[in-house]
């Protein structure tokens, strides 16, 4: 019997998470995400797949995050016509999530495309397009936790709870014995593992004594002070407190999907208790708004009375989003998206930045190369659409909403999977993060040898109780999907030159400040 694993995605980066599981019987997709981050990750999202579509069987979907899903539609515009499994949370979410990825890439292409004819570039088009996404909907397929589903011949699943959003699962999946004296190889792909304190999750859960297991590390290097939901609630009420008093707006970039519907529990306890000043929440994102109808369907209690509460507005269309642009104070905007790569929220950091009354609150992981993550450490100045900002705002992160588990999270859960007959994978977490988790594992006194950190587009052949990895020429290296690229420094090259210019006393100053660059580019 021969298995192995190609890891598509995820693999010294935090997103595009995707493998590519073959095995006698057939092949299957674990989780199909969209790549995001710098300019040149996002890239490979038009690149074709690292397989062939058409050896394709079936997926299985951890969950709904798009950096997990949001290349299914890609996949089934190729000629994918297989089943994919999922949990009934997930696939509620994704009946709003895929077609509102289709629609963003639509519009940023459109917005593009204005911006290249101007420039005599050629144009470009969407991955793909709402309608594909909408064809996509119907090859979702329900699961239960805890309940074997066969995939294809000789393959199945077991979906667990894996704490991190509703529906997020830890996928075990068991491959039969193709020969009499063998046993079934059984593998574990962590997903994302969630904290077990956030507002609508549970612990996450998962079996033991595993052939191999895949884990995330995206929070591998750090940890965080545990904290209460009273706690949370009082440093979020600080933040939004010495916010409105500076006399702007509190703009919020906000994962759609659960970052979102935490923070409105979150604030509608605060104002139900008094400890906020009067001020309107604008949740200014379709998708989140749908998101939250999802999650209130399969919540009870305070919390889902919680998501309806009078100070929240939803805001309807792009007209109305628009409209928010004359509001100069005394507003909580909360829009998609988390890491402001694109989507609503861009507008409005363009309509707030340069604002020194204003604020900016980050409350999710900033992947290398977006905006969010230049924004967080502390740019004086960004470019939004082809225009260059100032950056006046006050710049705050509250790491306290993070749907990842941190390092000692992550090593309780390995240690309660333990044992792992034959090899553990380090995925889902930039080099510094999985490099410093796979040196918390040696010291819990596990073999250097059974610890594997896989690169982008590595084949590994699981034959025989035998891991043999397969040479191949990498897309991106590790260095390259956890960095800045050269367009995230070629912005910050031009900002820099244009506030240099202005700190120079006259013209012929500037002149002889933009000769010597000339100069300099020239001997090149």
């Amino acid at each position: 019997m021969t298995v192995s694993v190609t890891f598509c995605g995820a693999a010294g980066g935090v997103t595009g998470s995707c493998y590519f599981l073959q095995t006698d019987q057939g092949n299957i997709l674990v989780d199909c995400g969209m790549f995001q981050g710098s300019k040149t990750v996002r890239e490979l999202n038009y690149e074709p797949f690292a397989f062939d579509v058409s050896s394709i069987s079936a997926v299985v979907l951890t969950h709904a995050h798009i950096d997990h899903s949001g290349l299914l539609p890609k996949l089934v515009k190729a000629g994918f016509k297989g089943p994919v499994f999922a949990t009934e949370p997930t696939c509620d979410l994704l009946t709003y999530m895929l077609p509102d990825s289709g629609y963003i890439q639509e519009s940023e292409v459109e917005r593009l495309n204005r911006r290249n004819a101007r420039r005599g570039r050629p144009q470009v088009t969407p991955i793909y397009t709402r309608h594909d996404a909408e064809n996509t909907l119907s090859q979702l397929s329900v699961v239960e936790y805890h309940v074997w589903q066969d995939v294809i011949s000789g393959v199945k699943a077991r979906f667990w709870d894996a704490g991190h959003l509703l529906g997020s699962a830890s996928i075990e999946i068991e491959v039969a014995a193709t020969e009499p004296d063998d046993k079934p190889t059984r593998l574990l792909f962590s997903g994302d593992i969630g904290t077990g304190e956030a507002v609508f999750n549970n612990a996450p859960e998962a079996p033991a004594g595993l052939d191999y297991l895949f884990v995330e590390t995206t929070y591998g290097d750090r940890n965080r002070d545990d904290m209460t939901d009273d706690e949370r609630r009082a440093l979020l009420g600080k933040e939004v407190r010495e916010a409105l008093k500076a006399g702007g707006n509190l703009v919020v970039p906000s994962f759609a999907v659960a970052r979102t519907q935490e923070l409105l529990v979150d604030l509608a306890h605060l104002f139900n208790r008094g400890e906020l000043p009067e001020a309107t929440v604008f949740v200014d994102s379709p998708l989140a708004q749908r998101a939250t109808d999802v999650f209130a369907k399969h919540l009870t209690g305070s919390d889902a009375r919680a998501l309806a509460h009078p100070k929240f507005h939803m805001v309807p269309d792009v007209e109305a989003s628009k409209q928010l642009a004359l509001v100069k104070s005394g507003a909580i905007i909360i829009s998609a998206s988390g890491m402001c790569d694109a989507g609503r929220i861009r507008y409005h950091l363009k309509n707030n930045l340069w604002r020194s009354e204003a604020t900016v609150l980050l409350v999710g992981f900033q992947a290398a190369g977006s905006l969010g993550r230049v924004l967080q450490r502390g740019a004086k100045r960004v470019r939004i659409h082809g225009e260059e900002i100032e950056v006046l705002a006050r710049i705050r992160t509250l790491d306290v909403y993070s749907g990842h588990a941190d390092q000692d999270m992550l090593l309780r859960w390995t240690r309660d999977r333990l044992p792992v007959g034959r090899r553990i994978f380090l995925t889902h977490g930039e080099e510094g993060a999985r490099t410093a988790f796979q040196q918390v594992l040696l010291a819990e006194g596990i073999d250097s040898k059974k610890i594997a950190l896989p690169m982008l587009d590595e084949t590994v052949i699981l034959k025989s109780g035998t891991v043999e990895t397969a040479k191949v020429r990498p897309r991106l290296s590790g260095e390259e999907l956890s960095r800045d690229d050269w367009h995230n420094l070629y912005a910050g090259t031009i900002t820099a030159l244009s506030e240099k210019l202005r700190s120079v006393e006259n013209d012929a100053q500037r002149r002889d400040l933009l000769e010597k660059v000339l100069r300099d580019i020239a001997s090149v």
